[in-house]
């Protein structure tokens, strides 16, 4: 075999296996598209049939941003109706120290409140409902009950009580500090990385608001 015949055939054969392994590449980058990128978009969509027509009008009586609500329901309850709830056992314990006097306070809340409550009343105080996922304690500063913010009101009990306790952050268009401190209680660090359960909760509540704004009603 001549040696331009020879290296014609290496050629051909390095561009075989190149073709080969580029399609296997982009196979396998089809197999491991992250979770998250998968389930957003089904998400996205079932908040919006879901949440959209209660949220936009009280969005516009809050004068806040329907974006950044349509986005918590994503990242709070995967845009699902009825939204699941979510028991928290270092909060129950929080209370029932303040319950017995050993605490003097957990959040708002003290001991006058809920010095009767039973241990069943404790756990829904411990938990967070709603499309927004509420701590159940909340109830107290907004001087309603956890049926509130659990039932056919709990849009509007969140949003109202959202527009409470950061909706000057909103107005500012602050929506990075918004998102930290609806999950982490604080504005988002200033160094260091985010304090969020999911430390890409953030990014991920920008990147929904971007898909609402460009369907809102």
């Amino acid at each position: 075999m001549s040696f331009s015949r020879k290296a014609s055939l290496m050629l051909a054969a390095s561009l075989t296996v190149g073709i080969l392994c580029g399609l296997i590449a982009a196979w396998l980058g089809i197999l491991y598209v992250p979770a998250e990128r998968l389930r957003s978009p089904y998400q996205m969509r079932l908040a919006h049939k879901n949440f959209s027509a209660e949220v936009a009008p009280l969005a516009k009586e809050l004068e806040l941003p329907y974006a950044y609500f349509m986005a918590l329901t994503v990242l709070e309850c995967s845009g699902a109706k009825p939204c699941n709830t979510r028991f928290e056992n270092h909060v129950y314990e929080r209370l029932e120290q303040v319950r017995s006097g050993d605490r003097e306070r957990y959040g708002k809340v003290r001991k006058q409140h809920i010095h009767d409550a039973t241990d069943d009343a404790l756990r829904n105080l411990a938990t967070s409902w709603g499309p927004f996922q509420l701590m159940g304690y909340k109830c107290i500063d907004m001087s309603v009950h956890v049926a509130d913010i659990r039932g056919k009101d709990a849009v509007r009990h969140g949003m109202q009580w959202i527009s409470e306790e950061y909706g000057g952050v909103l107005r500012e268009g602050s929506f990075k500090d918004a998102f930290h401190i609806h999950n982490a209680g604080r504005p988002y660090p200033k160094e260091g990385p985010p304090r969020t359960h999911d430390p890409r909760y953030v990014e991920r509540g920008l990147r929904y608001m971007d898909y609402f704004e460009e369907r809102r009603p």
